[in-house]
């Protein structure tokens, strides 16, 4: 099986709680995507305001191999990332990636990322 990166919706974001010490795909109803395609886009993710493992870690881009928290400001330029790339229109992982963003951009959620 490839390696795959998980993105889902944060119901509820505690700005206390560090998501690194438990994984669950299945509560945040994550979607996987090949995580060779962030090799592609890791030049634009590097732009991106984040959080690894919790809200008291800023950094930016993607913890690669942990947790990342992708606040709702984020998110815009994250879903440019996804939506533009020519694959998105051909590839079924991509595009439950982008409506998944879309929904966390239309309710102002935080997204959570599972690396690899």
């Amino acid at each position: 099986m490839p390696c795959v990166a998980e993105f889902g919706i944060i119901d509820k974001f505690e700005k206390d709680k560090d998501y690194s010490l438990e994984y669950e795909p299945k509560k945040y109803s994550c979607v996987a995507i090949g995580d060779d395609i962030l090799d592609d886009w890791w030049d634009e993710l590097a732009l991106l305001r984040t959080y690894f493992h919790s809200y008291s870690r800023p950094n930016f881009a993607l913890a690669r191999w942990g947790v990342t928290i992708i606040p709702p400001e984020s998110l815009e330029a994250f879903y440019k990332i996804v939506s533009t790339d020519r694959r998105s229109e051909t590839s079924k992982e991509l595009t439950d990636l982008t409506m998944l963003l879309q929904n966390a951009i239309s309710e102002n959620k935080y997204v959570i990322h599972y690396g690899i």
